[in-house]
């Protein structure tokens, strides 16, 4: 049972989606072919049902492989089915063609007629269905007119009363719409499900993008004027040197001076980008994970009144568990808990998105593995997913601990000690929001 399970679990939303699509019109073969082993093989004997059960595991056959085809096309994986389709068109009509003709040719019993009515029917209404998969959406109905159509005249032409051919044309118009209609809306909603899924990852490699322009804006702000009076000054002093001018050592300090600033800036700069603040990463995890889809509820204290240095690595450590909640797995909920608990802060993440498969602190559906979009730390640690976390904890003696929590959960639980007069307030906030 966990193979199956697992199988699924390690498919995106989309794949889902496209599984559940691709298998629903297959369904339509199976039921196809049982249905005529049911209803037509014993009213038309071994013979005739021999030959029509022959026929319809043919049609069944078209049928299935139209499917895949045809989806694979509308996902522009391969190029449009129409012999494939032509095929499966010949075939309805040769099945469709072949009850007509037991019906009014075989035997003379009441069974015969209506068991080879049905197969008719059931033939007429899921071959127009399944074409409808490969073609154009503004062809996909005119298919189904085309069959009720063709069946009217082939009826009347064979000396049905015209009232019994209109009524059967319109049982096949209607079963061949309303089939149709599934395979167009099918396919626009599966398209629909990719394109919201190449949008998400489109925003977060923009978000990305724009992260990385502000820090090479904030970076040159901070070194364009520095490097170009440290160029001037060092002109000069070169200038001055050559002439055994005793000033040149004053620039050269002024020089060393100005080179020494510009280190401390680039490391403030730095370091204001690696800092997190708590209250905005929970907010900002809550915003991004319901875009995706993913209920996020916060409770616990409020961040307010935690050291800086702790609200900084709590809040590395939020940024992390939503970038692997949403790069990994399949999760449709996420509780974050934030508790002051006998002198130290505990912060855990849990969510719903872990596979069976064997997981340990290190790996894990959910994205534990340390292949994260947030990298390195602070004071000169290395590192990125959990080790990295694990680096910014150990230099304020806290812990980390990742791993299944049973039913389906992955817990991330980080602990950092607090300072006793660094103990916060008991203000308390709500499921699902932040107060900074």
């Amino acid at each position: 049972m966990r193979g199956p399970g697992r199988w699924w679990r390690r498919k995106s939303t989309p794949e889902k989606v496209e599984t559940y699509t691709r298998w629903s019109f297959h369904s339509f073969a199976v039921i196809e072919f049982f249905f005529v082993c049911v209803t037509a093989l014993t009213p038309l004997g071994l013979r005739l049902g021999g030959l029509v059960l022959l026929l319809v595991g043919v049609h069944a056959v078209v049928c299935f492989a139209t499917v895949s085809r045809a989806l694979d096309w509308t996902r522009g994986r391969r190029p449009q089915p129409v012999r494939l389709l032509w095929t499966l068109a010949a075939v309805t009509t040769a099945v469709a063609v072949t009850t007509i003709g037991i019906a009014q040719r075989g035997p003379d019993h009441e069974s015969v007629g209506t068991a080879a009515a049905a197969v008719f029917g059931v033939v007429l209404i899921f071959g127009p269905g399944i074409i409808a998969l490969g073609v154009r959406r503004r062809w996909a109905f005119g298919i189904a007119g085309a069959f009720a159509t063709g069946t009217c005249l082939v009826l009347l032409a064979l000396g049905a009363p015209a009232l019994a051919a209109i009524l059967t044309g319109v049982m096949v118009l209607s079963g061949g719409v309303f089939l149709a209609f599934a395979a167009v809306f099918s396919v626009w909603l599966l398209n629909a499900v990719y394109e919201i899924d190449e949008a998400r990852e489109n925003r977060a490699r923009l978000a990305v993008a724009e992260e990385r322009l502000r820090f090479g804006r904030d970076l040159h702000d901070v070194m364009g004027r520095n490097l170009a009076v440290i160029a001037l000054k060092s002109e000069l002093a070169v200038q001055l040197a050559q002439r055994g001018r005793p000033e040149a050592v004053a620039q050269m300090v002024e020089v060393q001076r100005l080179a020494q600033e510009s280190q401390r800036e680039v490391r403030e700069v730095v370091r204001g980008y690696r800092e997190a603040d708590l209250a905005s990463e929970l907010a900002g995890a809550q915003g991004v994970l319901a875009a995706a889809g993913i209920a996020c509820a916060v409770s616990g204290r409020t961040p307010a009144g935690l050291p800086a240095g702790v609200q900084s690595a709590l809040g590395w450590v939020v940024r992390e568990a939503a970038t692997n909640v949403l790069r990994h797995g399949d999760a449709q909920r996420c509780v974050v808990r934030l508790e002051v608990l006998e002198g130290r802060v505990v912060l855990t993440v849990e969510n719903d998105g872990v596979a069976e498969a064997g997981s340990s602190g290190s790996s894990d559906s959910s994205g534990s593995a340390d292949s994260s979009g947030s990298s390195g730390s602070s004071g000169g640690s290395s590192g990125s997913g959990l080790a990295g976390l694990r680096e910014r904890l150990a230099e304020i003696d806290g812990t980390l601990e990742a791993g299944p929590a049973g039913k389906g959960l992955f817990r991330l639980t980080a602990e950092i000690p607090l300072p006793p007069v660094a103990v916060p307030a008991t203000a308390v906030v709500s499921a699902g929001e932040v107060t900074a």
